[in-house]
């Protein structure tokens, strides 16, 4: 089956993205210090949107914090970011958001006890109000090096499955060759939280970002690792569970290059995948779309999101209660967080 993807990937023309909407919503002028990355976002029962992300003077600062904005239903502006997560001594990193069915909102977040990233640890909190109060902050992972970045998903158990990952090694350039996906698993009856096994691969690989394809089986796709220079064989690492996230494949290579870049992978209510990724080994540019219509057999369509001299990082990818698809990435030597909005019938158009 995997052979018929790659075969089918490769023929596959990438087109500028037509009847695609984008909107800036944050940049430089926003007072929430110059950093802003990576961006995250959720649709809440009522329809709002709901985005996070960390900010702060740059990657490595002390002083940054987790924000949060939420745009309504129908209104045609985000409202002003407000910090939703700080520590006193440390610096706070990547911010995930996410409404679960029973309508908590659940705040992930990365904690830096050191100088690079692999000193992390993953707190977490929660909102029963949409946003408005939130709980107090518990380490949720407080294994040395773990980090989130993706939404969880609810698989056909019930069961919430969060992708995390552990990254190793001392060196802010170079991601771990040792460096591992793995996932937490909620059970929201009994309120308890378990981890997977991991996904290995030979260069490393962080970020997985999951879809449940069948009952129990789930493949997820991660950032590989290694170096930040060019590449020519650097691409998306795919695995897969067939009992419900608990066990993993070794990690096996795409034919989706990777710059060494976060992607995203999501199920859509037809059960279509989308695909978001950088188009490239080397830079983060072009971000690209990629639509299978068929559980994975092939990727027939694809369009460029965002295209030219800049970087397009870190997307995040949701389809809407109206069936809309919308893309949150970050742009402009991560200073500037866009949103695009596009219906499934725009890729590959």
């Amino acid at each position: 089956m995997f052979a018929a993807t790659i075969a089918l990937l490769v023929s596959a023309p990438l087109l500028m993205g037509a009847d695609v909407v984008t909107e800036k919503i944050f940049g430089p002028e926003t007072p929430t210090g110059p950093y802003k990355h990576p961006a995250s976002f959720t649709e809440l029962h009522n329809g709002d949107l709901f985005l996070v992300f960390y900010g702060g003077q740059g990657e490595y600062a002390n002083d940054t914090a987790v924000f949060g904005a939420s745009k309504k239903k129908g209104a045609a502006a985000w409202g002003k970011p407000r910090v939703l997560a700080r520590d006193p001594f440390r610096s706070v990193g990547n911010g995930v958001i996410w409404e679960a069915p029973d309508r908590v909102l659940w705040l992930f977040y990365v904690i830096r006890f050191g100088d690079t990233w692999s000193k992390s640890r993953i707190a977490v909190k929660i909102s029963k109000d949409s946003g408005e109060t939130w709980s107090d902050s518990s380490i949720l992972a407080p294994e040395e090096g773990m980090m989130v970045r993706g939404r969880p998903i609810v698989m056909s158990n019930g069961q919430y499955l969060l992708p995390v990952y552990h990254e190793t090694g001392g060196d802010r350039e170079v991601v771990g060759a040792d460096s591992t996906s793995l996932f937490l698993i909620y059970d929201p009856g009994k309120k308890v939280w378990s981890e997977s096994g991991r996904i290995r691969s030979q260069k490393g690989n962080i970020q997985p970002a999951p879809v449940e394809l069948e009952p129990g089986h789930v493949v997820a796709y991660c950032r590989r690792g290694g170096g930040y220079g060019p590449s020519t064989d650097g691409y998306v690492v795919r695995a897969e569970s067939r009992d419900y996230g608990k066990t993993w494949t070794e990690g096996q290579d795409t034919r989706f290059p990777n710059p060494n870049a976060a992607v995203d992978l999501i199920k859509l209510k037809n059960g279509h995948l989308v695909l978001v990724y950088n188009d490239s080994m080397s830079k983060r540019t072009p971000l690209a779309v990629a639509l299978s219509t068929d559980g994975e057999r092939s990727w027939g369509k694809r369009m460029v999101l965002a295209d030219g001299a800049n970087d397009y990082a870190y997307p995040v990818a949701l389809q809407t209660a109206d069936g809309k698809i919308h893309v949150l990435y970050t742009s402009d030597k991560r200073s500037t967080i866009r949103h695009a909005v596009f219906e499934e019938s725009a890729i590959g158009k």
